[in-house]
């Protein structure tokens, strides 16, 4: 139970993210740079506390896996931050959304895992709510399509992360989000220095307390947090609650933000995440253990 409320409080805490970016006015890369740079610091106190050391003999095998996850999620939230910066972030957050089904399509062909036909009706009808939430902005501000294009940029990289995750074997944990983060500034930093440069010194004091909300708690802590549950949750679980984030974050806009949704862009939205729950659900299991519930309780 403890790992649960672990998990649940990783997630809500997630879903509160593009709150805090919208009230930090810098550039999208400047504040996933100094993302990166505060969750490096607090992650690193975080092990000396801890007393944790990292083997660099287990690093060497996985190098080149570990810079280039790390590069896909240093570019992923540059392409989120500019989607909260575009459109709401309830539309930013479902066209992320779209990440598992591009890592359930990729994943056959990647590593030779089955593709059945609920995963591709899943795929459909995902992409089905995808093209309605882009359909309906076509007809509104440029700005606002232009975000929605930015937040399936980001569910690209963010699908690129995972899916490179699976060739690093030997480092696991906090170090591996470790090593990603260092890897993420290796490529956010020269980017910020020669797109838009450095400006933090601009931010007023609520801007400066959002960033290190965000590099602290948000980063640092979160991460810990939810390294730390997953390692006692099965894979059901996890898929299950991990929508925990999408649904929070929806509804906290909503209502510190007033932010509102057509009705076809909420379809479009329940069809992303309704069928990427359903493909990451086995639902015979469900069904087994309905079975078991129901003959326990004729006992």
């Amino acid at each position: 139970m403890y790992a649960e409320v672990k998990y649940i409080c990783a997630m809500m805490i997630f879903g509160t993210v593009g709150i805090f970016v919208k009230n930090i006015s810098l550039s999208a890369g400047e504040i996933a740079l100094f993302r990166a740079l505060i969750g490096t610091g607090a992650i690193l106190i975080y092990q000396f506390l801890w007393g944790r050391n990292i083997s660099f003999r287990q690093i060497k095998s996985d190098l080149p896996w570990l810079l280039a996850s790390g590069i896909a999620m240093g570019v992923n939230w540059i392409f989120l931050f500019e989607a909260y910066h575009y459109t709401s972030i309830s539309l930013a957050t479902l066209c992320y959304y779209f990440a598992p089904v591009i890592v359930m399509m990729i994943c056959p062909i990647l590593f030779k895992e089955k593709l059945g036909l609920k995963q591709s009706i899943c795929f459909i009808m995902a992409t089905v709510g995808l093209v309605l939430i882009i359909g309906v902005s076509l007809g509104e501000a440029k700005n606002h399509f232009l975000g929605i294009l930015f937040g399936l940029g980001a569910a690209i990289f963010y699908a690129t992360v995972v899916l490179l995750n699976k060739y690093i074997k030997k480092v696991m944990g906090v170090e591996r989000t470790l090593l990603q983060f260092v890897a993420a500034i290796f490529v956010l930093l020269p980017y910020v220095c020669f797109s838009n440069g450095i400006h933090v010194r601009t931010l007023d004091g609520w801007g400066i307390f959002n960033l290190i909300f965000l590099g602290v708690i948000h980063t640092g802590f979160t991460y810990c947090l939810y390294l730390s549950s997953i390692k006692m949750l099965t894979g059901q679980k996890i898929a299950l609650m991990s929508y925990i984030d999408s649904i929070f974050a929806i509804i906290i806009s909503s209502f510190l933000l007033n932010e509102t949704m057509s009705f076809l862009q909420i379809i479009g939205g329940g069809l992303i995440l309704g069928f990427t729950l359903l493909s990451e659900i086995d639902v015979s299991s469900l069904i087994r253990l309905d079975k078991y519930i129901r003959g326990s309780k004729k006992l």
